[in-house]
């Protein structure tokens, strides 16, 4: 009965999110032959009529300047996972609604700052820092393992989280 446990620990553990590669050094050559994606937008997908910062430096500078939080979203192109939450995320009406609310960022690197990647470097990840440029530790998703991971069926939990995101400010600041 203990390995099933395990067996089903692990396949959630797969189910939720795009675990990324460690070691860089083992990545595909293919990469280099590929040829040029067409230019994207900044949104790449996430919603094409919001305004996206570039950086995460940018993005802190206009949290802080505007005074309203940033939320980041760190996704893969190729990770399933990753399109699937784009999808659901694009295509509801109130998450674009509210979101334009927030300085937004989605990105498909890591950044060197570890405080965006609290319990690990997986995808899709969102995170939510506020104008005084902390990450929000206590808006989560449903997962322990993957704290900031969503799945389109937490599309819900995920607008209810932007809410508190917007929420907060007003009560702190």
């Amino acid at each position: 009965a203990m390995e099933k446990s395990y067996v089903s620990m692990f396949l959630l553990l797969i189910a939720v999110s795009c675990a990324l590669a460690k070691d860089a050094g083992k990545k595909d050559t293919k990469e280099t032959t590929a040829k040029p994606k067409l230019p994207q937008t900044l949104s790449r997908g996430w919603g094409d009529q919001l305004i996206w910062t570039q950086t995460y430096e940018e993005a802190l500078f206009r949290s802080k300047h505007s005074q309203k939080p940033l939320m980041i979203i760190h996704h893969l192109e190729e990770c399933p996972h990753s399109q699937a939450l784009k999808k659901v995320f694009a295509e509801h009406k109130d998450i674009q609604k509210l979101a334009e609310k927030f300085i937004l960022l989605n990105l498909v690197y890591e950044t060197t700052d570890k405080n965006l990647a609290p319990d690990g470097q997986y995808v899709p990840r969102v995170l939510f820092i506020d104008p005084s440029l902390t990450v929000r530790a206590d808006i989560t998703g449903r997962y322990s393992n993957r704290l900031y991971a969503y799945e389109p069926s937490d599309i819900s939990l995920l607008y209810s989280n932007m809410q508190k995101a917007l929420k907060l400010l007003k009560t702190e600041l």
